[in-house]
Order: C-alpha cells, then sequence, then structure tokens
C-alpha cells in the first residue's frame, strides 16, 4: 500500500484552518498540543475515575479534541515533525485507552472495550517488534483517522448517558464502538502490515 504523504490534508484541515487555527499563536507548535493532550489525560481519568463528569467530560472532549489541532495545525503550518508523527498517535492511545479501561470497561462488554483496545495497540507493537533498520514511522491512513472518530465518539455518547440518565446514549456509544473496532482492524491490517 503506498504511503499517504504527511502533508496531505485531511477534509477536517480545511474547516480547521478558517475556524479554530488562525486563533493559535504562530509560537505554539504542533509538539506543544500533543503534550498538552498528554498532560490532561491523568486528569481526565482520574475526574472521571472519582464519578465528576462535570469535569470529566469537558476535559476528555477537549483533550481529544487537541488530536485534531494538533495534526491540523502542523499540515497547514508546515511544522511536521518526526517527533510528532510518532508521539501523536502515542497520545491518543494513552487517553483513549486509560479512558475505555476506566470507564467503558463497566459499561460496555469487556471483551469489546479489550479488543478496541488491543488492535489500537497492535501497529505500536509490530512497530516496536521490527529491527531498528526495518522502522519507518509511517503517517496514520484515512482508516485510522475514522477509528479515532469513531472512539471518541462512542466515549462520548456513553459519558453523556451516565451524565443525563440516559441509558439510550449507551447503547448507542457500545454499537459505534462495534464500528470503531472494525476500522481499527483495517486500519492495524493496512498500516502495519
Amino acid at each position: 500500500m503506498a504511503q499517504r504523504p504527511f502533508s496531505q490534508l485531511y477534509p477536517h484541515d480545511y474547516i480547521m484552518k478558517y475556524t479554530v487555527i488562525p486563533l493559535i499563536p504562530r509560537w505554539i507548535s504542533p509538539n506543544h498540543v500533543t503534550m498538552l493532550r498528554m498532560a490532561m489525560t491523568p486528569s481526565v481519568i482520574w475526574f472521571l475515575s472519582v464519578g465528576d463528569l462535570s469535569l470529566g467530560i469537558p476535559l476528555f472532549v477537549f483533550a481529544a479534541f487537541t488530536d485534531a489541532i494538533d495534526g491540523s495545525l502542523a499540515r497547514l503550518r508546515h511544522r511536521i515533525t518526526a517527533w510528532g508523527i510518532f508521539f501523536d498517535p502515542v497520545a491518543d492511545k494513552i487517553l483513549i485507552g486509560g479512558v475505555a479501561l476506566t470507564v467503558a470497561i463497566q459499561y460496555f462488554h469487556p471483551a469489546l472495550v479489550f479488543s478496541a483496545v488491543a488492535l489500537d495497540l497492535l501497529p505500536g507493537i509490530l512497530f516496536l517488534s521490527r529491527k531498528k533498520e526495518e522502522r519507518r514511522v509511517m503517517s496514520a491512513n484515512t482508516w485510522g483517522k475514522i477509528k479515532m472518530v469513531l472512539q471518541f465518539s462512542s466515549l462520548t455518547l456513553l459519558l453523556l448517558g451516565l451524565f443525563f440518565g440516559l441509558p439510550i446514549l449507551m447503547v448507542v456509544g457500545e454499537i459505534v464502538l462495534c464500528f470503531a473496532l472494525g476500522f481499527a482492524l483495517i486500519a492495524a491490517v493496512t498500516y502495519s502490515l
């Protein structure tokens, strides 16, 4: 499969170009935004684990949104770095996996949650298992982007269902996670193998 150019814009980049990115000062790099997500993740997980959804949900949504910000910022301002290419998905996996294992495991079928987390980690495990000279950092593919949006949507629906006492949102969230699992499988196969 052909490698997608790191600088090739995604559809959401065009929206971000005229809405969010102009609000971000030039001195803030995409890597700063990725580090912010990493720094916020323990707080997100802590607030959700103690049941403080009024703080945990907005922090989770903002932390997840920084994933769109750092990628668009890097592509639109031509500030793509090897560090960002590697650590952006690591930050995503820590945030999504942490929330899934903290909250979703209690409400979704455990096999579904563990499968989603394991498939999310598969490309990284395969990357690290290769000899150093065979390792090649690749940009995220479209399937992985769709998977990330579905995972975020699934967890957000679950959290909103808990916050508002609407079990139907939790059921829809679990169904969305099933779709995310399918896209995670496609992403893992097309990205790593």
